[in-house]
């Protein structure tokens, strides 16, 4: 179902949240991201909540802060956006330190820092406390569409295959005196992402074949499918069910 190794995010640990199964913490990942999409932007307290939900969840986890802080670097982009929507946003302006902004600018950019952050936290929790081979089994047995998890599991045993091709065309280049330091080596650069591209179409048809004589007919065996208690259940749904009771507070507050 895909590669043994664990990924970057995953962060090994021995707590009642790593002891979860997959399938459980997806459904409640998913709840939770839901629920926090669902609260007005204007119930500011309630994303401080959700804040301090997430960091007891870490704290069960035992992720580290800085950990879980590196990780959320990745949301950079978003944070971007979100400085300049104030900016260029239309309609009512207010002045906050002598610069002119766009009032409904401003609480677009909270709503997409506020939930936007608690997502990516959220996220980085699960992929922090679940292995990938564990989480694309937790798929399947959420019924996602089989070829989709097929599609995901080749993109994450094979990833780390390409990546090590390019790295040793590179370094032949290097073995080689190039270096590229300008438009001049584009030429050079091109070349190389489509031997790369070839070399890696090669290698999923030999990929294929290889499964097809072994049987393969459109769809992965599931070797070792792990069920979850009641108990199970009711732990995981504990983080999405406190969330919905902080967004229903929020909507009638």
């Amino acid at each position: 179902m895909g590669a043994g190794h664990a990924h970057k995010l995953f962060r090994h640990g021995h707590s009642p949240i790593h002891a979860l199964p997959a399938h459980c913490k997806l459904a409640a990942t998913f709840a939770f991201v839901l629920v926090v999409v669902s609260t007005p932007r204007e119930a500011v307290w309630a994303f401080g909540l959700y804040a301090l939900l997430v960091a007891a969840a870490a704290a069960v986890a035992r992720i580290p802060a800085v950990f879980l802080l590196r990780r959320l670097l990745i949301e950079v982009p978003f944070v971007l956006f979100a400085v300049l929507m104030p900016f260029v946003a239309e309609g009512e302006r207010v002045e906050v330190l002598g610069m002119s902004l766009s009032v409904s600018g401003l609480w677009g950019a909270w709503n997409v820092l506020a939930k936007g952050t608690l997502g990516v936290a959220a996220s980085v929790l699960l992929a922090s406390t679940t292995e990938l081979r564990a989480l694309l089994l937790g798929l399947q047995q959420l019924k996602l569409p089989p070829l989709l998890v097929q599609i995901a599991s080749f993109m994450i045993r094979y990833g780390d295959v390409v990546t090590d091709e390019l790295r040793r065309m590179s370094i032949a280049r290097r073995s080689r005196g190039f270096e590229a330091r300008g438009i001049r080596h584009w030429g050079v650069l091109a070349k190389t992402a489509g031997a790369l591209f070839i070399r890696s179409y090669e290698r999923g048809e030999r990929v294929y074949l290889a499964m097809v004589s072994r049987g393969y007919a459109g769809s992965m065996p599931v070797i070792d499918e792990v069920s979850a208690t009641r108990a199970q259940w009711a732990y995981a749904a504990a983080l999405p069910v406190t969330a919905l009771a902080v967004c229903l507070m929020g909507w009638t507050l």
